[in-house]
């Protein structure tokens, strides 16, 4: 799929970001393939529905001064109170030159130690860095659940089907999922035991007053003697 998002080239003589950022658009900056880095923006609206369905992980077609260049959303930032996007990094790329990327996993089919056995799937990351060519980028890659048959199995990096083009840069050893085993009888009733060992050991702020209070009327006692 192509995404593509139009920008506006900005200058130190525009007006001051405050209005830029009333007017519905966000400043950014455009840079990379040891190019000089421009300033730009984009209109808000744009941004957020690019940035929901491209992510940071596809190739986006920047419209800029009657061109288009090859990009990837590098970093954004966010107000803290409206959570609004108040800047945006584009990072121009090179289509003959790899890349590094993290790319999310998207995690498909069911399992039949979970559906059947009732076990509890377990994921150990929802991202995975490679590195490839700007045009073999994958938006996402999936891990097939499917092969998770029994409690023993396990999905590893080295397991994926990446795509072509595509090198995993994290260890190929490293587990992707697994698939807990259910707890016995006796495991919850420790469990359960545990929780209210724990309850049990909570005191209340009127309990710990009192504990307090005596322990002060036991020192004044003491005192009143000597």
């Amino acid at each position: 799929m192509n995404y593509t998002i139009t920008a506006e080239k900005r200058t130190k003589t525009d007006q001051p970001l405050n209005k830029l950022r009333e007017a519905m658009r966000i400043p950014g900056v455009l840079y990379g393939a040891e190019l000089p880095a421009e300033s730009l923006s984009v209109q808000r609206g744009d941004f957020v529905k690019l940035l929901r369905s491209a992510g940071s992980s596809s190739l986006v077609d920047l419209e800029l001064a009657g061109s288009s260049v090859k990009t990837l959303i590098k970093d954004f930032q966010v107000d803290p109170l409206s959570m609004e996007p108040i800047h945006v990094d584009f990072y121009r790329v090179r289509m003959d030159k790899k890349l590094e990327a993290t790319v999310p996993l998207k995690f498909i089919g069911e399992s039949k130690a979970v559906k059947t056995d009732g076990g509890t799937l377990v994921k150990s990351q929802d991202e995975l860095e490679i590195r490839c060519l700007p045009g073999n980028l994958p938006h996402e890659i999936e891990v097939d659940l499917s092969k998770l048959e029994n409690f023993e199995d396990a999905i590893t990096i080295k397991s994926l089907s990446l795509p072509e083009g595509v090198e995993a840069l994290q260890d190929p050893e490293a587990t992707l999922a697994t698939v807990a085993r259910p707890l016995t009888e006796d495991q919850l009733a420790k469990l359960e035991e545990s929780e209210v060992s724990d309850v049990s050991e909570v005191k209340t702020e009127a309990a710990i007053k009192a504990e307090v209070a005596a322990a002060e009327a036991e020192a004044a006692g003491e005192e009143t003697k000597k």
